[in-house]
């Protein structure tokens, strides 16, 4: 089967991740209807977007929030990996990525990511804001939604 833009359809999937419970619902989510299926991939993203360098006093101030930063991250893509193995997928198929890089856009970078790793399907956690909130500030799910081209958006609550 061919996809809208002529790449081969896959089962390929990057499930974008923080720590809000919405996300461990959507990790969850994913484990429950598809753990155990052959030819799937997984791949749990989660950008570490570091504030820019001027909102530190000093460098090492800034290498203290990074390591730390990504101490907590690296815990909490691996819970979400073992839940993912727990269920069934094999572990050499579900994958973690945590690119370090500055994102005034989330949802883009997540984007960014889709098309570098080829994924057929992004799923993301809807974050629990307001109506009001999110037309005043957007939310992620609702960019993804918007913008990703040639692949399938799945929004778990």
């Amino acid at each position: 089967m061919v996809g809208r833009d002529n790449q081969e359809f896959n089962k390929h999937i990057l499930i974008a991740v923080d720590e809000s419970p919405n996300a461990r619902r959507a990790v969850i989510y994913v484990a429950k209807l598809l753990g155990g299926l052959k030819g799937c991939r997984m791949y749990l993203l989660h950008i570490l977007s570091l504030p820019e360098a001027d909102f530190f006093p000093s460098p090492e101030a800034k290498e203290t929030y990074r390591q730390n930063q990504r101490k907590k991250v690296d815990r909490m893509l691996e819970e979400y990996r073992q839940i993912l193995i727990s269920y069934g997928f094999p572990a050499v198929d579900v994958s973690i990525y945590s690119p370090e890089r500055y994102c005034p856009s989330i949802a883009e970078c997540i984007l960014s990511e889709r098309d570098t790793l080829r994924t057929g399907t992004i799923v993301v956690g809807r974050k629990g804001v307001s109506r009001k909130e999110e037309f005043l500030f957007g939310s992620v799910s609702s960019m993804i939604v918007k913008k990703a081209k040639g692949c399938t958006i799945w929004v778990v609550e």
